[in-house]
């Protein structure tokens, strides 16, 4: 895994759109890096009434998440951006495809000292919503409404569209 550096206070807009401009520019600086590689550059981002909400600055402000989202549903958007390095002399002309998935995400009601816990434990500090199904967080979650793999950070079958769209298969990668 190679952290691309983007900055990310600066994609304002509505949620779906943030996540794809944010994918895209993970993907091409992290490309730039490795002209030889297929590279997918993925960014997350919880829509709660309207508003995205990445990773909480503050123990406080997730607290203060949690307390909000509980016995209630949003929506994890993630956008999803493959490019093909190698496909091409410059960057500019490499291969290229991306996607947005949306999963709905239900979340159960955990008692405020859960949530005091829960936060203590810094895990919702380091994730886009404040919240894992793969951690600490999944005990909280009652659920969701779509693909699993999206709400930890990516989608197997949107990478497996987005692979042939660029001619190669997922099951090319296996060998």
């Amino acid at each position: 895994m190679v952290v691309s550096g983007v900055a990310e206070d600066d994609a304002g807009g509505e949620t779906a759109v943030v996540v794809d401009r944010l994918a895209r520019r993970k993907a091409t600086a992290v490309a730039a890096l490795r002209p030889d590689a297929l590279v997918i550059g993925c960014d997350s981002l919880l829509d709660v009434d309207g508003t995205g909400w990445g990773k909480a600055a503050s123990a406080e402000e997730a607290g203060r998440r949690w307390r909000a989202v509980r016995g209630r549903s949003a929506t994890l958007f993630t956008g999803h951006c493959l490019i093909d390095a190698a496909s091409a002399v410059d960057l500019t002309s490499a291969a290229r495809a991306a996607e947005v998935v949306a999963t709905t995400v239900r979340f159960g009601r955990p008692s405020d000292a859960e949530i005091d816990a829960y936060v203590a434990t810094g895990e919702p500090l380091a994730v886009a919503g404040g919240f894992t199904i793969e951690g600490r967080g999944a005990p909280f979650v009652e659920g969701v409404d779509g693909d699993p793999g999206n709400v930890i950070g990516l989608s197997l079958p949107a990478l497996r569209r987005l692979l042939a769209q660029l001619g190669v298969a997922i099951t090319d990668l296996w060998a």
